[in-house]
């Protein structure tokens, strides 16, 4: 019993440290990090992703119409098998993976062509504007883009 558990601390310690620098997702996509707002048809969306720490982008979503919130979400990019992938979780949920598929000065794509949808995220920051699409098969089965247009929140 003593082995087992001398050996389970190591592993333990070694779970929760961060990981090294190579492993990072993408310490290019700082450009993300702010407090994002959009509002339009009496909807306001609040995106938040805090500054990168070791390539890792941690982030909130939240959806509120008529003084109620009706959708949030948890985002992260970081690293899975060595590739960037954008991790989704709708109302907290399991998170769904998409990996980077493109990108270059401020913007990157992401894509999961298994997903129902979306199945592809953007972003693209242009000045003090984040932009962010998300596109896949609609309902009907034709192509479907929903985009967002962010602004820097006042605080």
């Amino acid at each position: 019993m003593k082995i087992a558990i001398h050996l389970m601390v190591p592993a333990l310690l070694l779970a929760g440290s961060p990981a090294p620098a190579s492993e990072a997702a993408d310490p290019g996509l700082g450009w993300m990090a702010g407090h994002w707002c959009s509002e339009a048809g009496g909807e306001r969306i609040d995106e938040t992703w805090l500054p990168a720490a070791q390539g890792r982008l941690y982030g909130v979503s939240r959806t509120v119409r008529a003084g109620k919130v009706t959708s949030f979400e948890f985002l992260r990019i970081e690293p899975v098998d060595g590739v960037a992938t954008y991790l989704a979780q709708p109302g907290g949920r399991p998170a769904t993976a998409f990996a980077r598929s493109d990108g270059g000065a401020n913007r990157v794509r992401f894509e999961n062509p298994a997903h129902d949808f979306p199945q592809s995220i953007e972003y693209r920051r242009v000045g003090e504007r984040l932009h962010a699409e998300i596109a896949g098969p609609g309902r009907d089965g034709k192509p479907l883009r929903i985009p967002f247009e962010y602004r820097r929140c006042g605080e």
